[in-house]
């Protein structure tokens, strides 16, 4: 059982990574064709926009991660009466968000003007580009979005990266096409909703063809839909602080500073984001296979795979870090030009933010494999609370420096600190927290130490262009995890990682 977990999770990582790639690379190229065909003030619509809808997505309220979370079990127990009666259940509550994203959506037309400061370029309708991507937003839950729940129980998510990535893939070379040959904005994002149409139906047919057997029927127990709504009373909280965290940070740097400055704020958190992504591949694969081991396993076992993941996760993002610290001026010269740059300390900024945003990432797979939701509600809108008045203070004051510093104090503080302190309190219950923490702990110094240390090195050997990218990168790659190794190879827990790692490679042979 333990091997056929390690095996799915590998499969669906190396899925989950090919997917990212095309996730990242498409968008970012389509990204940089709007900037240089149409405008700076285009790409600030698109963040804009993009950040308004992710609150209106609130309305999902988590639903389908407490829906794939109840299928865990009779997914391998293979109990099909039950897992069709949760897919009907789905199929129903999408159709009522549909709606409800779409009424909410549209009474909020007439503030779409108080977002926006400054004017936009004069070619354009905010209302009709609003509605374009509001419609593209809430068409989905109309279409068999539901469906996927059942590829994600079933440890299926490299079909769903595969879907993705074919539709990624040709909705982008169309979009590039449009914005050089026609320059429409309009047409380009017009697009999108038939996209996602056709994403749907393709995921689908690709349930047919995994689970014949399986189709909207049955009612579900009264436990099970008592059980699902305290789970997604939970969700909502914490999707309640999710999107304060991310998209209300661009909502207020258009309100305040304007459309260029979201523009460039949006280059240097998309480029973050894009590392983010491929980090989430590997916890968002590992979630079904910590679902089942949390079913089957010993919570000192599972504590066990946790120190092993977050030791090498948190090697990785710290690697990351450095890469970042390294190279995002010199990548965004190449890219952008000098007069697209924050100051450094900017850079700084944004690297610590991303640091404290993923070192927990595999204590949070846990957590919302348990299905912790619930217990967590007040530790999310502490932070929902937090982080919005402390962007409302600081963006005025500091401006884009001010907007960040608010987010990463609230995540370090309430998501971090209260958020591990939840998971050791209703799951490993029995278990020390500080162990955790200390690990953590560790792993952070020695990540600022290489940093520091990569930093000072690269900025002697300061080089131009293409070279500006690949000297850090190279020097980063070598260094840092020349430290990391020299710091940590005689310690128990590098070597049960490495262990693990041989498992994972001896998988890879089979």
């Amino acid at each position: 059982m333990q091997e056929n977990r390690t095996y799915k999770t590998l499969k669906n990582t190396l899925f989950g990574f090919f997917n990212r790639l095309i996730n990242i690379l498409m968008p970012f190229i389509t990204r940089t064709v709007i900037i240089y065909v149409l405008g700076m003030e285009y790409a600030g619509l698109n963040s804009l926009f993009s950040s308004v809808l992710q609150v209106l997505n609130l309305a999902e309220m988590g639903i389908s991660s407490a829906v794939v979370y109840c299928m865990y079990k009779p997914m391998a127990e293979e109990d099909h009466e039950l897992i069709a009666a949760l897919l009907k259940f789905m199929r129903k509550i999408y159709y009522i968000i549909g709606w409800i994203i779409l009424v909410i959506g549209i009474l909020l037309i007439p503030m779409m003007s108080y977002f926006v400061n400054g004017s936009i370029p004069k070619d354009l309708n905010l209302t009709v580009l609003y509605s374009i991507y509001l419609i593209n937003t809430g068409i989905g839950y109309f279409f068999f979005a539901y469906k996927s729940t059942l590829l994600y129980a079933g440890q299926k998510i490299g079909v769903i990266n595969n879907i993705n990535s074919g539709i990624i893939l040709i909705q982008n070379i169309t979009q590039i096409i449009i914005i050089v040959i026609l320059k429409n904005y309009y047409l380009y994002l017009g697009l999108m909703p038939l996209f996602s149409i056709i994403n749907n139906f393709w995921i689908f047919y690709a349930t047919k063809k995994y689970y014949p057997h399986i189709s909207c029927r049955g009612d579900l127990p009264k436990s099970v839909k008592k059980n699902i709504i305290t789970k997604i009373k939970g969700l909502f909280v914490t999707k309640i602080c999710t999107t304060t965290r991310n998209a209300f940070d661009t909502i207020f740097i258009s309100a305040y500073i304007g459309l260029t400055t979201v523009a460039i704020y949006g280059n240097y958190y998309y480029l973050m984001s894009a590392v983010v992504t491929i980090l989430n591949v590997v916890t968002t694969a590992m979630m079904a296979s910590v679902g089942n081991s949390l079913v089957t396993e010993s919570v000192e076992k599972n504590y066990y795979d946790l120190r092993r993941f977050n030791f090498l996760f948190n090697w990785f993002v710290g690697f990351c870090t450095c890469c970042l610290l390294t190279m995002y001026q010199p990548f965004m010269k190449v890219w952008m030009g000098e007069n697209a740059l924050f100051p450094f300390y900017m850079v700084i900024l944004i690297c610590i933010y991303f640091y404290f945003l993923n070192i927990g990432s595999i204590r949070a797979v846990y957590h919302d494999a348990a299905g912790l939701w619930w217990e967590a509600r007040y530790r999310a809108v502490f932070e929902a609370i937090l982080n919005l008045g402390l962007n409302l203070l600081l963006t005025r004051v500091f401006g884009v420096f001010g907007t960040v510093l608010g987010t990463l104090i609230a995540l370090i503080i309430v998501n971090y600190g209260y958020g591990t302190q939840i998971v050791f309190k209703y799951y490993f219950k029995n278990i020390s927290l500080k162990e955790y923490f200390f690990d953590n702990g560790r792993y952070a110094i020695v990540t600022l130490m290489a940093c520091i240390i990569v930093y000072f090195i690269t900025d002697r050997l300061a080089a131009d262009g293409v070279w500006g990218i690949i000297i850090p990168f190279a020097i980063s790659l070598i260094v840092f995890n020349g430290i990391y190794l020299v710091c940590f190879f005689q310690t128990n827990i590098f070597k049960q990682s490495m262990y693990t790692i041989k498992n994972i490679v001896k998988n890879i042979k089979v």
